[in-house]
């Protein structure tokens, strides 16, 4: 039970990159252990692909019109404990990056609706090209790759040059990384599991339009984010609680000169919140004219810090 109360209060005190790795490794766990079950006891076809048709996202369009749900399932499925590892590892390190830059209503925002472009990507393409045609009826999609996806290019399209430390390679700019995956699924898919690759690819087209659209000063999440802002609640870390006395005290009506005092910090505060949005709109408007790279280290520090408030 002290397990589950830690998991539980990890899971509400945790941000939202913790949360969606959550949120992945828990379907990952049930899945296989449902699998043990029907294994075990022989229940209908022991393979774990049966079960997972039913959350996978299938290519074939009268099969998915049954399934609807699968267009957003599929994205927090894994069967391959490889397939989870890597996914997660990915999402871990470069939604960190985006955090620094964006907010992390945003980064769910391109978590989903990449997934959801991956999605859209691959069944097109299935349906489209003629090569695709016989493997329509078997073709199912899942994995996070596609959400993953979009927050690495979209990252690395937003910021560029922002450079990580690679084994053997040294520093390496974020955008050398993505062109670099991109073009590795774009080259793998006459190479086998073509759907996966597909989907990397629509979930890697979405990043770099949310990026190249942010820059120019329009959010195309920001639609997407209203409409699911109740959903948004499950991944919202639990606000901290203030643990205050139960014994009752008499409230004293505040002086004169408390007063005084109170009003002048409300004035300073409102005074000092005027002047940051002030210079937080001037740094959004520069890079509505002249792209996020015209920012000077001064300009990134000030966004980066009110970015975290």
């Amino acid at each position: 039970m002290d397990v589950i109360l830690e998991i539980k209060k990890r899971y509400k005190n945790g941000g939202i990159i913790f949360r969606l790795i959550f949120i992945n490794v828990a379907v990952f766990i049930l899945i296989n252990l449902i699998a043990l079950i029907f294994f075990l006891f022989s229940i209908g076809n022991t393979e774990k692909f049966t079960f997972i048709e039913w959350l996978a996202v299938p290519a074939d369009m009268h099969l998915l019109l049954y399934r609807p749900w699968t267009i957003i399932t599929y994205m927090f499925l894994h069967q391959d404990f490889l397939h989870i590892l890597f996914n997660m590892l990915w999402l871990f390190w470069f939604g960190k990056i985006f955090l620094e830059y964006l907010d992390p209503k945003k980064l769910l925002s391109v978590y989903l609706l990449g997934g959801i472009s991956g999605a859209a990507l691959y069944i097109a393409a299935y349906n489209l090209f003629p090569v695709f045609q016989p493997m329509i009826a078997g073709s199912m999609a899942l994995g996070a790759s596609a959400s993953v996806y979009a927050i690495v290019v979209g990252i690395s399209a937003f910021t560029p040059d922002y450079s990580i430390g690679l084994l053997f390679l040294g520093r390496v700019k974020l955008k050398y990384i993505a062109l670099f995956v991109v073009v590795l699924d774009l080259l793998s898919i006459p190479n086998g599991n073509a759907g996966g690759h597909i989907a990397h690819l629509g979930g890697a087209l979405f990043g770099v339009l949310f990026a190249l659209s942010l820059k120019k000063g329009h959010d195309i999440t920001k639609g997407f984010s209203i409409v699911m802002e109740g959903f948004y609640s499950i991944f919202k870390p639990s606000p901290k609680m203030k643990v205050t006395s139960n014994n009752y005290t008499k409230k004293q009506k505040p002086s004169s000169d408390t007063q005084s005092k109170k009003t002048q910090s409300d004035k300073d505060y409102n005074k000092k919140k005027a002047v940051n949005q002030a210079e937080i709109d001037r740094i959004l408007d520069k890079i509505s004219k002249n792209g996020y790279e015209s920012l000077s280290k001064e300009e990134k520090d000030t966004l980066f810090d009110m970015s975290k408030k």
